[in-house]
């Protein structure tokens, strides 16, 4: 803390004191404490108190110590780490950084009002950032150190200023900078657009994690800190050393994923995660916690699920006033002044602040008599004092057993003066005036004339000038820049599928659903002595309803402790098994903690040069319906890896009903571009699709990931139809004929196109058809996602006035076929619907779908009450022909 412990101490013991029975014996308790304190030190006195809470918890005392410390920094003045740069160079940097990103923003809103940005968020990081730049940041360096790098997870409106300091670095040029949120524009004038916030997938070389949709940054930060743990301790990349950073806002800390993984980061003892959350205390609209203290909320929350909980409030400037204050009404004032009214002295100026806040008893007015207005407006929030965030950030770094929160105070807009420091409307500042623009130059000493800040020009200093050698120099120290998003790493190579493959001759009459079928792969997979290792199996909850259960055994489930206790079916063969170097992730009732394993282990060829093949296993409705979003962030990242969308469909899942039966999958997978979405109907088909995947994202190192759905029904699975395997692919082949005898060109034929679990009544309803004299062909649609995709390009091209040799691929499937056109799918009719546009437009086309809300029933009831079943089918096709 600031104060010295005893002030702060005596401060407390005052608050209770009118509940004291007996003041003279308190007294002796507490010239007890200082007299260990004062002789021991904190360690015994920290070991007394831990006595004394047992032996009260022992004695049936119901009394435990209250979370949450003081409002003061957690760190005193006298025990913080030295700051080891040169402080007036830090502070020129970050002055310059954040007058060219204020620069970027108004510029681009001066020429286009409608492109938008923000200014007041990085005003208030700026700091945070540079200290995390100049001191503590590590970027890969293999040739040097041989660090792997730290994982950084930035504020997502506070890019510019990351933009900013990499014009300073050479990495971003003038024009780069003057193409902010222009990223068609920019490229047309020899420039590079800058994305508004961090997108891997718009500046792949540049950003490594998105972080503009609110609590996937943290969430995302943790499973990342504990996949580093499992590289290690399964021996595949050393990643000690290494750190991963997030800095966050404090209103984004009320987003459910920030905090839903945090007894597991505690609980992990990942002491490898520090965040510094920027509580400006500000959301969008206004305060945070405008009548309470959102830091207070915070750090109960934190200390409660096990963090480790540094405070650092108020500057270098607060220290003298906090050493005189000697009866703690500095605190006092501090602790009851809420959030709102915090805000509000933040956007007001110095006498304000000596009148309303300074001014509430003669204990205070003392403490500022010495000072002028201007110096109490100068007093500066620990977040805007590079000495104090240094020595919270070095705490940290060193810190062991548990991770880091760093609650770092500042104000939003700081610097930008009366027009927006403080300010409720701040957040959407995107333009200043000349005054304002001189009075921010003034405020932070920039070298710039009147009529240069006017025109808003960048300021860059000479190459030779001692900020620019400091800021190469520092990050030289670090290994180099940051961020910066790689994606060399070495090929690993699979099995030759005519050597895997268990399923293309078919299962010879033995029923089995292609969920279990997907397990047999795996499995054997699991066992290629190259490729085995890089797998990561991942579930959340449900491995034993996939039948996995022998999967424990064989490698065992990921513990960082490894199994502490022996399991209650110690003696089945299939029997829970934890171990260190278990390989199984098992998050838990958590799917948005294993779409955010997931990522961690699709994303390791670009965080740590090492190629992993995830495959998250899960009820196909707790995937894009429930965790839509993270998985759009994943495909940001340009994750490898599949998805597994089990118990797909909705009449699969028979009596599980309208929560869990998934009937809208595939309309999301086919919105996101680096997803190849597949619906295979067949053991065989989901070989093809499994091994072709793996080529394309381990051997040949494609940024796609494939979700692929199964399901829980079990029939013969038939073998592989020859030749069939580019069209599989695709995504539509003809599966098989129904021809009639004494077939004519005059009669009756259909074509009969289904996927997933409803092409088996597709082909009944063939059968059906062939005894009723009429002939048909099955089409089995793998992914009508890139059916879709496919027409899409040709129609695209077409517009384009490009010359076509070809039609649509579905149109050269089809084009063998004969009649009308019926499409039966165990999902909404949107689905097939996404190809009508490509089909041959002489012949009908007819959709059978599961639109509405799921049942629970048997499958055949719910296929007949959703008209998908065989004779559903049937009806349609004879409707198509007229006969109905």
């Amino acid at each position: 803390m600031n104060a010295p412990l005893s002030s702060a101490l005596y401060t407390l013991t005052r608050q209770h004191s009118s509940d004291d029975a007996d003041p003279l014996e308190t007294a002796e308790w507490r010239d007890a404490f200082w007299s260990v304190l004062g002789t021991q030190g904190p360690k015994r006195v920290s070991f007394i108190l831990g006595e004394l809470e047992r032996l009260a918890s022992e004695s049936g005392v119901a009394w435990n110590a209250p979370l949450g410390t003081p409002y003061v920094n957690t760190i005193a003045a006298d025990q913080q780490a030295p700051f080891p740069g040169e402080l007036s160079l830090d502070e020129k940097l970050g002055a310059i950084m954040r007058w060219n990103a204020l620069a970027m923003v108004v510029r681009a809103n001066a020429a286009y009002g409608e492109l938008g940005g923000h200014i007041a968020s990085y005003a208030s990081a700026a700091d945070l950032f540079e200290v995390g730049f100049n001191h503590f940041f590590h970027a890969r360096d293999e040739a040097g150190s041989g660090h792997l790098g730290d994982l950084v997870f930035f504020q997502p409106h506070s890019a510019p200023g990351v933009y900013a300091r990499a014009f300073l670095e050479g990495r971003l040029t003038q024009a780069d900078l003057e193409h902010y949120r222009q990223e068609l524009g920019g490229p047309e004038e020899g420039a590079r657009g800058l994305s508004s916030y961090p997108h891997p997938y718009l500046m792949p070389d540049f950003w490594q994690f998105p972080t503009g949709s609110m609590g996937i940054g943290p969430i995302s930060s943790i499973y990342q800190a504990r996949f580093m743990h499992y590289l290690t301790d399964r021996g595949l990349v050393n990643c000690e050393g290494r750190k991963v950073w997030g800095v966050f806002g404090d209103g984004e800390m009320d987003e459910p994923e920030s905090m839903s993984a945090l007894t597991l980061a505690a609980r992990e003892k990942l002491d490898n995660l520090v965040w510094v959350v920027n509580c400006n205390l500000q959301r969008l609209d206004g305060p945070v916690r405008g009548n309470g203290r959102v830091i207070d909320e915070l750090e109960k929350l934190f200390l409660g699920a096990g963090w480790n909980v540094i405070k650092t409030l108020w500057g270098s400037d607060w220290d003298g006033l906090f050493a005189r204050d000697s009866t703690g009404a500095l605190t006092k004032a501090l602790s009851a002044t809420v959030d709102g009214q915090m805000q509000t002295f933040a956007a007001k100026d110095g006498r304000y602040n000596r009148e309303h806040f300074f001014g509430q008893n003669e204990e205070l007015k003392r403490l500022v008599e010495g000072l002028s207005d201007e110096q109490i407006d100068q007093l500066r929030r620990g977040g805007h004092d590079v000495v104090k965030i240094y020595a919270a950030y070095a705490a940290a770094a060193k810190h062991k057993g548990q991770p880091t929160v760093i609650f770092a105070h500042t104000k939003k807009g700081f610097g930008m003066g009366t027009a927006g420091q403080g300010r409720m409307t701040t957040h959407s500042q995107k333009k200043l005036d000349a005054d304002d623009l001189i009075e921010f130059r003034d405020r932070f000493k920039l070298p710039l004339t009147d009529e240069q800040v006017t025109a808003l020009e960048f300021y860059k200093p000479p190459a030779d000038s001692p900020e620019m050698q400091y800021l190469h120099q520092q990050r030289r120290g670090l290994g180099g820049y940051l961020p910066a998003r790689y994606t060399h790493c070495e090929p690993v190579s699979v099995p030759e599928f005519e050597k895997s493959a268990r399923f293309y001759a078919g299962s010879e009459g033995r029923e089995l659903s292609t969920t279990m079928a997907f397990v047999r792969m795996l499995g054997s997979l699991l066992k290629d002595k190259e490729l085995g290792p890089r797998i990561v199996p991942i579930v959340a909850d449900e491995a034993r309803t996939f039948g996995m259960a022998n999967l424990f055994k064989q490698v065992g489930i990921y513990s960082s402790v490894g199994q502490c206790y022996e399991p209650e079916d110690i003696d089945s063969i299939l029997h829970y098994h934890e171990a260190k170097d278990g390989q199984i992730l098992e998050e838990g009732i958590s799917e948005a903690g294993a779409i955010s394993s997931w990522v961690a282990a699709a994303t390791s060829y670009s965080a740590h040069g090492v190629a992993m093949l995830p495959f998250y296993i899960y009820y196909s409705m707790f995937g894009f319906q429930r965790i839509g979003d993270l998985i759009w962030a994943a495909a940001d990242q340009r994750p490898r890896g599949f998805l597994i969308g089990a118990t797909s469909g909705r009449t699969t899942l028979a009596g599980e009903g309208l929560q869990h039966q998934d009937g809208t999958s595939h309309l999301a997978a086919a919105t996101i571009p680096n997803c190849l979405a597949y619906d295979p109907a067949f053991a065989c088909e989901l070989e093809v699709i499994i091994d072709q995947g793996m080529r394309e994202m381990m051997v040949e190192q494609k940024d796609v990931f494939y979700y692929i759905t199964t399901m829980n029904e079990n029939y013969a699975q038939p073998a592989l139809v020859p030749g069939s395997r580019e069209n599989i692919l695709r995504g539509a082949y003809v599966y098989a004929n129904f021809p009639v005898e004494s077939y004519t060109e005059d009669a009756a034929r259909v074509t009969l196109l289904g996927s997933g679990a409803i092409l088996t009544e597709v082909i009944k309803a063939a059968e059906r058809l062939q005894e009723m004299g009429i002939a048909s062909d099955v089409i089995s649609v793998t992914s009508w996602s890139e059916l879709a995709r496919d027409g899409e390009r040709h129609q695209c091209a077409r517009l384009q006035g490009q010359a076509l040799s070809s039609d649509p691929f579905i149109a050269d499937v089809l084009s063998t076929t004969q009649g009308p056109m019926i499409a039966a799918t165990d999902y909404v009719r949107l689905v097939p619907e996404s190809i009508r546009a490509y089909l041959p437009s002489s012949r009908s086309y007819l959709t059978l779908g599961t639109d509405g809300f799921g049942r629970s029933d048997t499958r055949a009831r719910l296929r007949r009450f959703f008209e998908v079943d065989a004779q559903a089918v049937v009806n349609a096709a004879l409707v198509s022909l007229g006969r109905l």
